[in-house]
């Protein structure tokens, strides 16, 4: 039978609220949808499903969409995360990623539904019910895709149980990470069974369809693949010397570990493509809008590629594979307040900004075009145009539509970046100095205290692009006519020279390693400079979007750190930016207090950087002396509370789990390397 109106309004109100998130950035109502007798109808299916829509990757932005890259080489916020800070990072007690709610929610759906369906007591359209089907085994894909990239080795579980203590025991055994990343893609291939090629209830590209899964597929393949390559040997990779699983549950179906990578990075190639080659582009007029009393004048609607991250509806966009809806008055964010008054407290680091290229596709160590960096504007001059449109400059407008209209419309116009936390009484700061541009939207209906209706962008088809190239090269060690086609789309799209070679040949992989993580894995610096300007056209693409940190775990790029700290550095302070920083003619800039009380690091005529260093301003920053990284913290520690819990002797010793390599069974502890 046909959808009716009443189902189909119903959907579409759910469609506003379809990403749940805790966030106080994203208020909204909470819900608590479906008990067994919902589950009789495709309508109580979409309810339960779309309630869920939470759980796939990169759809709850973590603070907001600015901040998904905090914690890298990318991007920092104002406190550090204990990662990276020695002995802070500790077992817990109770909590973490060791959980089985969300993969319960999942099953207790296809346990339901899946005999219904098949016995055809759900009533309702058969395409729309195997599209809901299909979407939750993406969905308890999504979630075990988030488990494997937190704890490596996972159960799989497949049904719902009971309160017997002996069959949760047993059901928690750990299977080797291969085989999760496996039983992830084998959901998957099952979903696209299911999925329709565009959903039957919403065709805005707001919900899952098949293109969706094969992208999703892409990456969690392409993770899986180069995981097993930069970790080979280690104890978190199954079989690795000092894996903590027993020999005898090591399973490679392929054969060994390297046909198991290559397995992986072939799975890649073939979902990244489909997608590639349905969803071209969305072009880049290279310009970003700003109003005609601007010192540089942009009309909306000229530049699709900057107006698709901070646009309202994102269904138009050649490029949008998945997109959240928001609407002002029931779902809401808070982005806009974020570009008025600090950033949320993050800042685009030097790393990053240096690691663009210039304008004719050459680092900036051996472009013929001089790099300079005494001000905002000359950083952004003959760049890649990807970092002149995201980031920041001083005097350019934020919004100018609607004015008057929001609670927040505090820096229509910024006259220069507050690092202090003093400029108009603020407590926040841009930490750097350099501030994200990627997600504005200039109507001021959008400045309310968490009352913004600017949608985000779950799915890309530049990733499908990026997965692609790269798992292609990591298989093959060459670029193929696909990879290179994508290549030079990518970097067309960035007003650069097409041909990747400008690049690779002009690359230094030692200069760029001063500045940049991903120039290394396993501690080593890499000796393939396609291999590394893969990884560069990743980060420029993807910058700000949440891939860094991930990206970096799986190429092993963090071992540098253990002997080798890294410093973070923002803008040029201490040059003429400097005086930027005064009222009547007296700098406000403190430093060299031993009281605690600095607002900046010192300047170079004190033995410090001419780059600000936001955590070198006072001595008892944890990061004072640069980040720093162990091994173990590739992997979260397991909390003792699930060894309790799963023992047959409620003795910590007496479960069937392990924990992860270079962590104790014991709460509070650090990682032992």
């Amino acid at each position: 039978m046909n959808v009716n109106t009443k189902y189909l309004t119903g959907i579409s109100i759910l469609l506003l609220l379809f990403f749940s998130c805790n966030d106080a950035l994203d208020i909204q109502p909470p819900s608590e949808i479906t008990p067994e007798a919902y589950l009789n109808d495709a309508s109580h299916l979409a309810a339960y499903v779309i309630d869920k829509y939470d759980y796939l990757p990169h759809s709850s932005p973590q603070g907001s969409w600015i901040s998904t890259d905090e914690h890298t080489d990318n991007q920092v916020y104002q406190n550090t995360s204990d990662v990276f800070v020695p002995g802070e990072y500790k077992v817990p007690s109770s909590g973490g990623n060791w959980s089985f709610n969300q993969i319960r929610e999942c099953n207790y759906f296809l346990e339901n539904v899946i005999p219904k369906y098949e016995s055809g007591e759900i009533s309702g359209d058969e395409s729309v019910i195997r599209h809901h089907i299909g979407e939750m085994y993406l969905l308890r894909a999504s979630v075990y895709f988030a488990k494997l990239q937190a704890l490596g080795d996972f159960p799989i579980i497949t049904r719902t149980y009971t309160d017997d203590r002996e069959m949760l025991t047993n059901a928690t055994k750990r299977q080797p990470r291969n085989m999760v990343a496996r039983f992830i893609l084998a959901d998957i291939d099952t979903a696209l069974t299911f999925l329709s090629e565009v959903s039957p209830v919403v065709a805005n590209k707001t919900q899952i369809n098949k293109d969706v899964a094969h992208q999703i597929k892409s990456r969690i393949a392409l993770y899986e693949g180069t995981w097993l390559k930069y970790h080979k040997g280690t104890a978190r990779v199954p079989g690795g010397n000092g894996w903590p699983g027993k020999s005898e549950d090591l399973n490679f179906p392929s054969g060994s570990i390297d046909t198991e990578i290559d397995f992986f990075l072939s799975e890649a190639m073939k979902s990244a493509k489909i997608v590639a080659d349905k969803y071209p582009l969305t072009p880049n007029d290279g310009g970003i809008p700003q109003p005609d009393d601007a010192p540089v004048p942009y009309p909306i609607g000229q530049n699709e590629y900057f107006e698709m991250f901070g646009d309202v509806d994102m269904s138009g966009y050649s490029e949008v594979v998945l997109w959240r809806e928001y609407k002002i008055g029931v779902v809401t964010n808070n982005i806009c307040r974020g570009f008025q008054e600090d950033n949320f407290y993050t800042g685009v680091t030097r790393s990053a900004v240096e690691n663009f290229l210039m304008e004719d596709g050459k680092p900036i160590y051996s472009s013929s075009i001089p790099y300079k960096d005494d001000y905002i504007n000359l950083v952004r001059k003959q760049r890649d145009n990807r970092l002149y449109l995201f980031l920041k400059e001083p005097g350019q407008y934020n919004l100018w539509i609607n004015r008057g209209s929001g609670t927040h419309e505090l820096n229509p116009v910024e006259a220069y970046p507050w690092i202090t936390g003093a400029y108009g009484g603020r407590e926040g700061r841009m930490i750097t100095g350099y501030a994200v541009r990627k997600f504005m939207n200039p109507d001021a209906a959008h400045a309310l205290n968490g009352g913004s209706g600017i949608s985000h962008i779950v799915l890309r088809s530049s990733e499908a692009y990026l997965n692609y190239i790269e798992a292609s090269y990591e298989k093959n060690g060459r670029l193929d006519g696909d990879a290179l086609n994508y290549w030079k789309q990518l970097r067309a799209r960035a007003h650069l020279p097409e041909d990747p070679f400008v690049t690779i040949n002009a690359t230094d992989i030692s200069k760029d390693a001063e500045n940049d993580w991903a120039a290394y894995s396993g501690g080593k610096l890499l000796d393939d400079k396609t291999l590394y300007n893969i990884r560069r056209e990743r980060r420029s693409e993807l910058f700000s979007e949440g891939f860094r940190y991930e990206d970096l775990k799986r190429w092993s790029s963090f071992d540098q750190l253990e002997t080798n700290p890294f410093i973070i550095e923002g803008f040029k302070l201490w040059g003429p930016m400097q005086e930027w920083y005064k009222e009547d003619g007296v700098s406000y800039l403190k430093y060299g207090s031993s009281g605690g009380d600095n607002n900046v690091s010192i300047p170079p005529k004190d033995g410090g950087s001419v780059y600000l260093q936001p955590h070198r301003a006072n001595t008892n920053n944890r990061v004072y002396n640069g980040y720093r990284w162990h091994k173990a913290h590739y992997l979260e520690p397991i909390a003792v509370s699930h060894f309790l819990q799963s023992s047959v002797d409620e003795s910590v010793d007496g479960s069937p789990i392990y924990q992860n390599p270079n962590w104790l069974k014991e709460a509070d502890t650090g990682a032992i390397d």
